[in-house]
């Protein structure tokens, strides 16, 4: 009798267990699939923009290439502002401090005004000679440097779609991010479509339909992309502005240090490394250019290629920052490393599928972009190295969520800075300078980069230090 009552609690017990994960896997879903959609999207944009310019020619794929590494340096300290106030909000929510989401949410817009016109005015300063810091070809020089001023010029607009969103996401709203890029993503590519290209025939059916263009080739694919961003600014303002939690409506917009310094003590560490990193891709860039217009713009595609296969991660990384500060904040340890081992078992499952797919479907993709068979064969063996290690790719992207959500972004700061500057830059340096080898071994060294850094990775959340809930428990 004894063994039958001890029969049906163990089976209780599972039963609960399983529904409790089942409920979190629902949880984690439900946060991440509008973010992984919004991702998706994005990327499908960068193909139609990167397929349509890719048909002009390489040069104008170079031409807008030369700005991509340099963009994510610009949204560098926008994106850590975002995490900073993102770690603070998601806290507060979980320990339902909402009078602090909302002081947050007042010290967002400051720091939204101050980064969106700081990093405009500078980046509209560089551009004249920004193409030639990254060694282009001279001969792309001058469009080169119009397309990155154009894209940079809304810069206050883009610091509200980046910042806003984040503060969105972290209330748990991942649904109004997604229709606001949705809407911005479209506009790009009506847009694309009319500055691009010259007026043309076209066929719609059996009918010939003569479509306006202003044939601005590259450069009216910044100007696309700028208005893009300006419409984007707006509705995301607007969607700060009706969500419950964040709206700063009504309040007083001036600085307060207490809210400010946590949500800057932890944002600049990652404003740091994205300035480092990003730095690094810079310098990277650069080296890559020496290689020739043909290497640099299978370079430059097959980055394009390989962003759609790393989605998920980033898609799953939003929703592991909000729950793991969701679970700090409720002091809930439980959830926390039950969250994360999901997550990471989720994230390697998928980014092994979409590994294999990009390694057997390379060809196929990088001949969306171009039809230049020598840059088709060079992208081709790079994406087939790459797709290896997508999955521990996948891991390093969650634990990078987890980490800035609970707030840990000094030694992942450290870590990021050794692996790009040590491993990849130095390691392509003496590459492509002292050992002329080719683009291969550059896509070597950028594989070793990730290695390297989703080991480190791997090493500090195995160890906890990451943790604040073991610190507590160690002062106790």
């Amino acid at each position: 009798m004894k063994m039958r009552e001890k029969s049906r609690e163990n089976h209780s017990g599972s039963q609960a267990l399983a529904g409790h994960r089942k409920a979190l896997f629902l949880t984690i879903l439900a946060l991440a699939w509008p973010t992984l959609l919004e991702q998706m999207l994005q990327t499908l944009v960068q193909y139609i923009d990167a397929a349509m310019v890719g048909r002009i020619g390489a040069e104008a794929t170079a031409t807008v290439g030369m700005s991509t590494s340099v963009t994510w340096l610009v949204n560098g300290p926008l994106f850590a502002m975002g995490i900073g106030f993102m770690a603070f909000i998601s806290r507060e929510m979980g320990a339902e401090a909402f009078e602090n989401v909302k002081r947050a949410s007042v010290q967002a817009v400051i720091v939204t005004v101050v980064t969106g016109i700081g990093v405009g005015v500078l980046t509209l300063a560089v551009s004249p000679i920004l193409p030639t810091w990254m060694g282009v070809d001279p001969a792309i020089k001058k469009d080169a440097s119009l397309y990155f001023a154009i894209i940079c010029l809304p810069m206050l607009f883009r610091s509200a779609i980046i910042i806003f969103g984040a503060l969105l996401r972290a209330v748990g709203d991942t649904k109004t991010p997604m229709y606001v890029n949705v809407c911005m993503n479209l506009v790009n590519i009506v847009l694309n479509y009319l500055f691009i290209y010259d007026t043309r025939m076209i066929k719609i059916g059996g009918a010939s339909v003569k479509m306006f263009g202003f044939g601005y080739g590259a450069v009216g694919a910044g100007i696309g992309t700028a208005v893009s961003f300006v419409v984007g600014g707006i509705f995301m303002t607007i969607a700060l502005y009706k969500n419950r939690y964040v709206s700063p409506a009504g309040c007083e917009i001036r600085p307060e240090r207490e809210i400010m310094e946590p949500c800057i003590r932890v944002g600049f560490p990652v404003a740091m490394e994205r300035m480092a990193t990003c730095l690094g891709h810079v310098v990277f860039a650069s080296l890559v250019t020496g290689l020739g217009t043909v290497a640099f713009a299978a370079h430059s595609i097959a980055l394009t290629v390989e962003q759609a296969f790393y989605i998920p991660g980033y898609g799953m990384q939003a929703a592991a920052a909000t729950l793991a500060g969701n679970a700090i904040g409720a002091k809930d340890q439980k959830r926390l490393h039950e969250l994360t081992r999901m997550l990471i078992v989720i994230i390697l499952v998928i980014m092994t599928v979409s590994g294999a797919l990009l390694f057997f479907m390379a060809p196929q993709l990088l001949q969306l972009f171009t039809k230049e068979s020598d840059v088709i064969a060079l992208g081709t063996v790079v994406l087939r190295m790459v797709a290896v290690s997508e999955p521990l790719f996948g891991v390093l992207i969650i634990l990078e969520g987890i980490f800035n959500g609970v707030g840990d972004t000094v030694k992942p700061f450290y870590y990021a800075l050794f692996s790009m500057w040590c491993v990849r830059v130095l390691g392509t340096f003496f590459c492509v300078k002292v050992f002329h080898l080719g683009l291969y071994a550059v896509w070597g060294c950028m594989i070793a980069n990730n290695v390297c850094l989703g080991s480190l990775f791997i090493l500090r959340y195995l160890r906890g230090g990451w943790n604040p809930l073991n610190k507590e428990k160690s002062r106790k």
